[in-house]
């Protein structure tokens, strides 16, 4: 493990063990994590991974294939811990080893850094929670339903609950990320802090100035996008409905070949549909400059009903209007005044589509909505949960807004990962 670069001072510390890698997808986990560090100094923990680890699933873990664990500090006020175990790490048996092999890593990275932490936060339900003294906050954060989800993840269902409820057992805090999982962990005895997926409104602020990314020749004047993964998540027929209708669909963000394999492809290769795949941040405002209208087309699953989609907030952050499908999360942002159209079905989201592109429509709140929903006031509510303020704890040098990397609409439920043309041109956006 290598020396820590910064000293401690007065600040209190939070443990993080996220279900991410911390240069993965920027999502839930992280965006809390580097807000927080107004409240209190982080140290991240990643997923274990081996020696024997496919480099496709250790991000850009340091260390290589090394049997140490890897312990560096990568923003003020934020350390990452990348810890290493034995190979099959998720087999039966070896698995027993797996999580007293992660927490006696994090206690020598605790030491190392001369420091005991006021929190650890559990983000999955991995073995983490009831080992560090009475004196330590254990939080339990819910960023999803993912007993619903186990069937998407490809897990074994009975062993999510079996873990679901001795981590609920476990925790002194609990956060959900929606009312859904709110009531599911209720019937467990466990009482919850509502705390659902938030934006980095700044991130977004310049989109509706920006010349947009170019779209191929030909292609519909109207144009309706969506940011994210393709996966089974997505509703395919909501996007071939809006083909159907001749408007340009514009998809950016990874697709998981797992993801209607017949019919994904004849949808991508119509000539008014334009798959990017999986871009860069820098690329990301230019794309959403290009569309008029922003699209969340979730299926209807008790995974997905659960959730609180990162990418309609980040839409209403770069000033679209949204058009989503029937979730809970959307009914909720809707009844707040925001410009989300909430279709039921197909038939309703082409209508939306069509609503929200039109000329001369008077937009309904959209930055407004976002600003309520930023990740500083999640990490704010967090805080203030826990009794935490910025004075007790010391300022970070990071504190007070400041951002370690632009905000990712390719978000924590798989949503991918993340130039404007250099010469002024006029935005092709409705405004």
């Amino acid at each position: 493990m290598r020396e820590p670069t910064t000293a401690p001072g007065d600040r209190r510390l939070v443990v993080v063990v996220s279900g991410v890698t911390f240069d993965g997808v920027r999502g839930t986990e992280r965006h809390l994590a580097e807000r927080l560090t107004r409240y209190a100094d982080v140290l991240w923990v990643d997923p274990p991974v081996s020696p024997a680890t496919p480099r496709r699933y250790r991000g850009v873990a340091p260390g290589g294939r090394s049997w140490r664990a890897d312990l560096r500090e990568v923003a003020p006020g934020l350390h990452r811990l990348t810890p290493v175990v034995l190979p099959g790490l998720t087999r039966p048996g070896i698995r027993l080893t797996t999580w007293p092999l992660v927490r006696a890593q994090v206690r020598s990275a605790l030491r190392d850094l001369g420091r005991t932490p006021a929190a650890v936060v559990a983000c999955s339900f991995d073995d983490v929670l009831g080992h560090w003294g009475d004196d330590v906050v254990d939080v339990l954060y819910g960023t999803d339903d993912w007993v619903a989800g186990a069937a998407l993840m490809r897990q074994d269902t009975a062993k999510l609950e079996t873990e679901e409820r001795r981590a609920l057992a476990a925790a002194d805090v609990v956060f959900t990320v929606s009312p859904q999982l709110a009531a599911r962990w209720l019937r467990f005895g466990a009482g919850s802090t509502d705390l659902p997926n938030g934006c980095d409104p700044d991130a977004y602020a310049r989109v509706p100035d920006l010349v947009p990314n170019p779209l191929p020749d030909g292609f519909p004047a109207t144009v309706a996008g969506v940011v994210g993964q393709l996966s089974a998540r997505i509703d395919i027929a909501l996007l071939e409905a809006v083909a159907d209708t001749g408007v340009g669909l514009l998809l950016v963000g990874p697709r998981d070949p797992a993801w209607e394999p017949q019919r994904a492809p004849a949808l991508l290769a119509r000539p008014n549909v334009h798959a990017v795949g999986a871009v860069p941040f820098e690329e990301l405002p230019g794309w959403l400059a290009a569309m008029h209208v922003g699209l969340c087309p979730y299926a209807d699953t008790a995974f997905n009903r659960a959730s609180f989609p990162l990418k309609t907030l980040e839409y209403l952050a770069a000033d679209l209007p949204v058009v989503a499908s029937e979730l809970p999360a959307h009914r909720r942002l809707q009844d707040e005044g925001a410009d989300l159209l909430v279709a039921r079905d197909a038939e309703e989201f082409v209508a939306g589509v069509a609503a929200a592109t039109r000329p001369g429509r008077a937009p309904r709140p959209r930055r407004e909505v976002a600003l309520r929903h930023s990740w500083a006031e999640r990490a704010r509510v967090f805080a203030e949960r826990l009794g935490w303020s910025t004075v007790a704890g010391g300022e970070s040098p990071a504190a007070g807004g400041a951002t370690f990397g632009a905000a990712s609409p390719m978000d924590a439920e798989g949503d991918g990962e993340r130039e404007p043309h250099a010469t002024p041109q006029p935005s092709r956006r409705t405004r």
